[in-house]
């Protein structure tokens, strides 16, 4: 019986999280980077810098302590792209642009899966998108979001309920509570300080409710009726739906 490969252990997740300043090379994998002159290479390495794949192919890993690179072995596995676009496969884009690929230039968004649950594209595409609880490692502008098979940065906002049954609370910043108004005065938007939206449209009270979440400059809606939505703020204006709103108190 061959021994399965330890890969993405604890201790190259503490060098990574610690050598956030230094490139990662991911060593000995198979990757396909669906980028129409690479194609898939085997005992491939990923040099990833600065959120971008940096290089991609065998003996990389020569100029890693050149580099300064943190090294993490990914034998026994198989990489993918993490965002597949279609549109640049079915239109063309200059190589390098965008998400899509694992060729040097393009965001290092990408998914690792065990050799095992990968035998070729096709397969390690499938189980990319219907197994999550099989993934062993999913990387966004190189930064962890899954290791070793657990997730550690789920998807709900820091400190809000779970579910989808619109009830509960979401995750508020107090300085952006209050109602939010459009140019045109025809949008009205209240943000709750218990984390839940009340939209006011054309005079029509209560047209849209549900709760909301802000990261950051980011604010994201699951309203009642079941559907997501998304805005961002800039300073104080609120771009939503093609809508710019202010504060009540600030216009």
């Amino acid at each position: 019986m061959t021994d399965v490969p330890v890969t993405f252990t604890a201790a190259d997740l503490q060098a990574v999280r610690t050598g956030t300043s230094r490139p990662l090379l991911l060593t000995d994998a198979t990757v396909h980077t669906l980028d129409p002159v690479i194609g898939t290479m085997k005992h491939a390495d990923v040099l990833i810098g600065g959120g971008l794949v940096v290089g991609v192919g065998p003996g990389i890993v020569r100029a890693a302590d050149d580099d300064g690179a943190v090294v993490v072995s990914a034998t026994g596995t198989t990489i993918v792209p993490a965002i597949l676009d279609l549109s640049a496969a079915l239109t063309g884009r200059p190589r390098g642009e965008g998400p899509g690929t694992l060729g040097p230039g393009a965001p290092a968004h990408l998914v690792v899966l065990a050799d095992t649950d990968a035998p070729d594209l096709d397969a390690a595409l499938r189980i990319a998108l219907t197994g999550p609880d099989r993934l062993r490692a999913v990387l966004r502008d190189g930064v962890p979001l899954v290791w070793d098979g657990t997730v550690l940065n789920p998807a709900s906002q820091p400190g809000a309920t779970t579910g989808t049954d619109g009830g509960g609370a979401g995750h508020i910043d107090p300085e952006r509570v209050g109602v939010w108004v459009d140019t045109e005065d025809f949008l009205h938007q209240e943000l709750t300080a218990d984390g839940r939206y009340d939209e006011t449209r054309g005079g029509r009270p209560h047209a849209f409710q549900g709760r909301y979440w802000i990261d950051g400059d980011r604010i994201d809606y699951l309203d009642d009726l079941g559907f997501w939505a998304f805005g961002r703020f800039d300073g104080d204006t609120l771009h939503h739906a093609g809508y710019t709103m202010h504060r009540r108190h600030a216009r």
